[in-house]
């Protein structure tokens, strides 16, 4: 499963934050973008098998579905 990530920079504390829209509550931080990513990517399979142990529904991942339509809406802007 593939989902969509944001890092983000978080001056006070001085790390980068990342997050998984698609999974409530999913995060996780690393002084580096790249310790961010690696992080959540284990938080993400903790936060999976959690919900699956606890009987909650896992969310189909929609990232690339959305990012396609973010890249669409900035071509058909650029040629309007």
């Amino acid at each position: 499963m593939t989902y969509s990530i944001w890092i983000v920079p978080n001056d006070e504390d001085e790390v980068f934050i990342a997050v998984v829209p698609e999974l409530v509550g999913c995060s996780a931080f690393g002084e580096t973008e790249e310790e961010a990513l690696s992080e959540v990517k284990v938080t993400v399979g903790l936060w999976i098998d959690t919900a699956r142990e606890e009987g909650r529904e896992v969310p189909e991942p929609s990232g690339r579905e959305h990012l396609r339509e973010i890249l669409v809406g900035i071509a058909r802007e650029q040629m309007a």
